[in-house]
């Protein structure tokens, strides 16, 4: 049964967060949101900091490595013990909770912050100890989508093909997050065309690598302080051990190994989502207050004014998102199956982080619709969390056919 009482630990962790979002993110933000691809350089600092942290041992690692780093002798035999309980948190509860705080600061930002990348997830996910090793702590991007395809992941059609003891990657990728700023990025392509969505894999490629360039940066609604990036890669030649997992192609289980990145990524998109809700709560309650109306707990919501009783809707509605996200989390951390979970938090979240933010800028008024206050930006930059990681209808589609027992054939 899940504990929702926060461990110490990970109180603190928040808490930190917080401060770099309330004294970093908060202060640049519209800075960066009207200079877009500029590159923050105040994440510099940032990034060192939490290096310093995580190598004093009072700060979780960044990088894949925190999702999935080894325990010492007496923290395995109480982890051990605590999972016989059945409420162990570690790597992924942290970054869902780390996520949501700074992304009460800033989405944009918190996308930006070196060494925290989607990839990371992905190799966390999927990647082998001995990659781990040697992965676990770069800042990687993560190149899905492509030209000819959105949410449908099947349909990748970049192809890998091995040629002696390298990699030859072919294919365009599209919007990908910090594309043009991670050292690495993850990519999906597949090793044999012939064999459908089981022989999609994902790799791991330098920015650096020969092969590999960027065609262009993406202007966008919102998150503009992150960039997004084409990318493509024109016989681009990467070592043979740089592909994630195991290389063998097994028709039966299908690519469900590279999915697998999706049940630790998705969670944390609607952490983003959660975050942003938050913040256009709070700043829209504080001008709600200012202009005289009370928002009570103890009086029915049909007996307040209108916009009291649409803000009680609004939490109410963000609460669940938060629990849902919690649970998807903390069975990731146990082991526990949470592809379902995992969608039923990303759609829940990704829908009530538009709807929150857009009403607090209608409630709001001429004050939310201006750019007096950051609730403009909120609703702009809310609207990628419901889309990237799987748009709400394929998360939709996708608990359908975990409720329903359905194949991906028999359920499209």
């Amino acid at each position: 049964m899940i504990n929702l009482e926060l461990p110490k630990k990970l109180r603190a962790s928040a808490n930190q967060a917080h401060q770099v979002a309330a004294e970093i993110f908060r202060p640049i933000s519209r800075k960066y949101d009207l200079a877009e691809h500029e590159y923050p350089v105040e994440l510099d600092t940032m990034a060192a900091m939490v290096e310093g942290l995580a190598d004093s041992g009072t700060q979780d690692i960044s990088g894949a490595t925190g999702g999935r780093k080894a325990k010492s002798g007496a923290e395995a035999a109480d982890s051990h013990s605590t999972e016989l309980l059945g409420n162990s948190n570690g790597g992924n509860m942290s970054a869902l909770l780390n996520a949501l705080e700074t992304c009460w600061g800033d989405v944009g930002l918190m996308l930006s912050i070196p060494y925290q990348g989607l990839g990371n997830a992905a190799i966390a996910a999927v990647a082998t100890d001995e990659q781990l090793e040697r992965f676990g702590k770069v800042w990687a991007a993560m190149a899905i989508t492509e030209p000819s395809f959105g949410s449908d992941s099947a349909a990748v059609s970049t192809t890998a093909v091995l040629d002696g003891d390298e990699w030859v990657l072919n294919g365009t990728k599209i919007f990908v997050t910090a594309g043009s700023r991670a050292t690495h990025i993850v990519v999906w392509a597949s090793v044999d065309k012939s064999k459908g969505r089981a022989a999609i894999k994902s790799f791991v490629v330098p920015r650096d690598a020969k092969g590999l360039t960027v065609a262009r940066l993406e202007h966008k609604l919102g998150i503009k302080a992150s960039d997004t990036a084409e990318l493509r890669l024109e016989d681009c030649r990467i070592p043979a051990d740089n592909i994630l997992g195991s290389p063998e192609v097994n028709v039966e289980k299908g690519f469900a190994g590279v999915m697998q990145t999706f049940d630790n990524t998705r969670p944390l998109v609607a952490a983003m989502a959660i975050g942003v809700g938050r913040a256009a709560l709070e700043e829209l309650r504080t001008i709600l207050e200012e202009s005289g109306v009370e928002i009570s707990y103890d009086i029915p919501a049909n007996n307040q004014t209108a916009a009291a009783a649409e803000f009680l809707r609004m939490e109410s509605d963000w609460e669940a998102a938060y629990l849902l996200a919690l649970r998807a989390a903390w069975m990731a951390d146990n082991k526990k199956p949470n592809s379902l979970e995992a969608s039923m938090s990303k759609a829940k979240a990704g829908r009530m982080g538009t709807d929150v933010t857009l009403k607090a800028v209608e409630l709001a008024g001429a004050v939310g619709y201006s750019q007096r206050t950051l609730l403009e930006k909120w609703s702009r930059d809310s609207k990628i969390l419901d889309i990237f990681e799987g748009t709400q209808q394929i998360q939709q589609l996708i608990v359908a056919r975990r409720v329903l027992e359905l194949s991906s054939a028999q359920l499209k």
